[in-house]
């Protein structure tokens, strides 16, 4: 009897899950430092209405973004992208430089 019983088919290997990565942030903004190696200090300016005045203000924040081949230099215009920490700081990468 244990000769006839049926068999269920071998289990079907696993697959891995679809790799899906979310859309990364890009910035874009003035290199305002290039002295320290492979790194550049972009300070980007957003426009948001005051939340209680409703007046446009300026925004400006730092951010530290790698530059591996060191081809941003201070006043260029560069667009960056989030990416993995880096360092203590650094969580964006050079993209592109728009305008030298």
């Amino acid at each position: 009897m244990a000769d006839e019983q049926q068999q269920s088919p071998p289990p079907a290997p696993l697959q891995p899950a679809p790799l899906t990565r979310g859309a990364r942030k890009t910035r874009t903004g003035e290199v305002i430092s290039s002295s320290m190696n492979k790194t550049i200090v972009v300070r980007t300016v957003t426009r948001v209405p005051h939340p209680k005045f409703g007046k446009i203000v300026k925004q400006m924040r730092k951010f530290y973004a790698h530059d591996e081949q060191n081809e941003a230099k201070t006043g260029d215009r560069v667009r960056i992208m989030e990416t993995r920490p880096l360092s203590k700081l650094k969580r964006w990468r050079l993209v592109e430089v728009i305008q030298k």
